[in-house]
């Protein structure tokens, strides 16, 4: 049984980049399909698919011709045992802006760019570069 799903999911990506993995498996969820669907419009992973019996099918996203993953950096903020919230005036910045942080806000979940110009706050969910 796993206690933070979201975590796993982050794991599972960090490791498969550091493996040098093409394709990685993750048991799927609503906002592990949102996640996704914001790393794949930042350009951090080349697609992600749903299979029949529910198993997300993730495509990593390398630099080649040595293969350098394009996720140098993907960490879990907000925990189960401690939540992290931030107003819209004082969210993070990661890496300067070059970074995400990806924010689950009451208007779903999305980029800390995206919140800062809506001026919605929310729970810190992971940073991301």
């Amino acid at each position: 049984m796993i206690t933070d799903p979201i975590a796993d999911c982050l794991t599972r990506i960090r490791n498969g980049c550091l493996a040098k993995k093409d394709i990685i498996y993750i048991q799927y969820s609503n906002i592990k399909k949102n996640i996704l669907n914001i790393l794949l419009e930042q350009g951090f992973i080349v697609n992600y698919k749903l299979t029949k019996n529910k198993i997300i099918k993730v495509y990593l996203k390398y630099i080649y011709p040595k293969k350098h993953s394009v996720i140098k950096y993907i960490k879990r903020i907000s925990k189960p045992s401690l939540r992290k919230y931030s107003r819209s005036k004082n969210l993070p910045r990661v890496l300067n802006g070059l970074g995400i942080a990806i924010i689950s806000t009451s208007k779903g979940i999305i980029t800390d760019k995206l919140a800062r110009k809506n001026k919605i706050g929310g729970e810190i969910i992971c940073y991301i570069y």
